[in-house]
């Protein structure tokens, strides 16, 4: 039986930069709720909310210090439920991020853990007395000094956001209450920030590291045990009702990303192999082994944009509107669970922190303070800051009446609302075609690659993707009519002058 998530488009929101409903300048549930008829015109059918829980926001949100709530700037639980009920209404779930690796070093749980080495809580976390030579992935040592117990507890991102130690079955109980609460409230699933990074083990071997000195991730994340706790969990939450779960992966190693999804998994994962290529040139290889990879009924996510990483219309169309059109082609029309950056449907550019004080992403910001400790000058920390910050894809949604009556929390970036319309409209109608019954099919009824020219065949649609120079494809189509041809369709062979990074679909059996 076909589950709903596989036949839907998710759009990320990024909760404080989406819409402001109240005019601080930070974008909350009254906004979004106001833009739910947006969502609905571009043909969204889920949505993917950021964290909105309270936070010191050391991390934009992903350092949690309570659960059970939401965060001021956002509004308040009743303005939640509204949200989620009109959504509900149009038709659009509602899944979000939860963020059980790791929590805000200001939660209850671990201000109690830190009071003494007996305490309660204290085996909640992650305790040594010498630490080992693991290293945070936002940089520096993954060990941090308390003072007040005389140990070390383990931090595998900001020492502000302190990692949940999985081994004890009170945090496991107690994350399966928050998985409950919230499901209660009406969300549709969840989003798994770094699930695979869960600390199962205490044993802490070295990390290796590489002949340029930089540290091998081997034994912070994938750590034993961890096949089994992603089965437990997604268990757990399909054994509630329907609901939908997304897990991100922190792993280049395609077999490692597919292996937790499926039955005896989460719903689907994250595969950045294919969303955060760094050029085009990845993109069709990648798609490639993804085919080889994925079976019984394990599907890929399609996406190019997340709150992690530089916008698609810089990294990858190179502020191009055809490469663009291409990708989200490619994207909207492939088999697997796409997932739309917001913006991204309206060509939204990078914004690029002209200064450390204009950053507001501590990624950007701890690489900037390490690289001014390794003597570079202020210029240069800057530029490897500006690299690494996140807050390129965070600026503000381009909205007609603006993002906010206030000043915005973040630099904004100049609209141009002429490419957004031709893009939105884009994206629409590809939404609108996945959407039909002669489009809905579980896989490839024909795939082919030849060089950087990517083809095949979804449903009654013939996709073409030119991700090379321009080129003639008499022969490609030949090749494609007697693939065609086994398969009982009927389809007119052509010469087309493709032109270089060009999209083209058709029906199959028209010219």
């Amino acid at each position: 039986m076909v589950k709903w998530w596989q036949e839907t488009v998710f759009y990320e929101i990024y909760m404080p930069s989406f819409k402001d409903g109240n005019g601080d300048g930070i974008g909350d549930f009254k906004g979004l709720r106001e833009k739910i008829p947006y969502l609905a015109e571009l043909g969204i059918g889920g949505v993917w909310l950021t964290p909105f829980y309270p936070s010191p926001k050391v991390d934009n949100g992903y350092d949690v210090s309570d659960y059970y709530a939401v965060d001021a700037d956002f509004g308040t639980m009743a303005d939640l439920e509204a949200f989620i009920a009109e959504a509900h209404a149009y038709g659009i779930r509602v899944i979000a991020d939860m963020v059980v690796n790791h929590v805000s070093t200001e939660h209850a749980w671990f201000k109690e853990a830190r009071v003494a080495r007996d305490s309660p809580k204290r085996d909640w976390f992650v305790w040594q007395d010498t630490p080992n030579n693991w290293e945070s992935f936002f940089g520096g040592s993954a060990w941090e000094w308390d003072a007040s117990t005389e140990q070390y507890y383990y931090h595998s991102f900001a020492k502000e956001q302190v990692d949940l130690n999985w081994r004890n079955e009170e945090v496991v109980r107690e994350i399966w209450n928050v998985f409950d609460f919230w499901l209660n409230k009406g969300l549709d699933g969840f989003r798994l920030d770094v699930i695979n990074n869960l600390t199962l083990t205490r044993n802490f071997p070295d990390n290796p590291v590489d002949a340029n000195g930089e540290q091998v991730h081997i034994f912070d994340k994938d750590q034993p045990g961890m096949d089994a706790k992603m089965a437990e969990i997604g268990a757990y939450i399909r054994g509630k009702g329907d609901y939908f779960t997304v897990g991100e992966i922190s792993s280049d190693k395609l077999a490692d990303i597919e292996k937790y999804a499926g039955t005896d998994g989460l719903d689907v994962t994250f595969n950045f192999n294919f969303g955060s290529v760094a050029s085009r040139d990845g993109i069709v290889a990648e798609l490639s082994r993804m085919q080889e990879v994925y079976a019984d009924g394990r599907m890929p996510t399609l996406f190019f944009g997340s709150h992690d990483m530089s916008r698609s219309w810089n990294r990858l169309a190179d502020g191009r509107e055809d490469v663009a059109q291409m990708l989200a082609m490619l994207m909207l029309t492939a088999p697997g669970v796409p997932f739309v950056y917001f913006g991204e449907e309206l060509g939204m550019a990078d914004f690029v922190p002209d200064s450390v004080d204009a950053m507001r992403d501590v990624q950007g910001i701890y690489a900037y303070d390490l690289e001014l400790e390794a003597g570079r000058t202020a210029d240069e920390a800057l530029r490897v800051a500006q690299d690494k910050t996140r807050d390129k894809a965070r600026a503000p949604m381009w909205w007609v009446e603006g993002f906010s009556q206030g000043a915005a929390w973040i630099g904004e970036v100049p609209p141009d609302f002429e490419r957004g319309h031709r893009m939105f409209t884009f994206y629409q109608a590809l939404i609108a075609l996945r959407k039909t019954a002669d489009f809905c099919e579980p896989g490839y009824r024909a795939f082919d690659v030849d060089g950087a020219l990517l083809t095949y065949v979804r449903g009654d649609y013939l996709v073409c993707l030119n991700f090379g120079e321009a080129r003639e494809m008499r022969n490609r189509w030949a090749n494609l009519t007697e693939i065609l041809a086994n398969q009982s369709i009927v389809f007119d062979a052509k010469t087309v002058k493709l032109p270089e990074n060009a999209a083209v679909i058709f029906k199959v059996g028209e010219q």
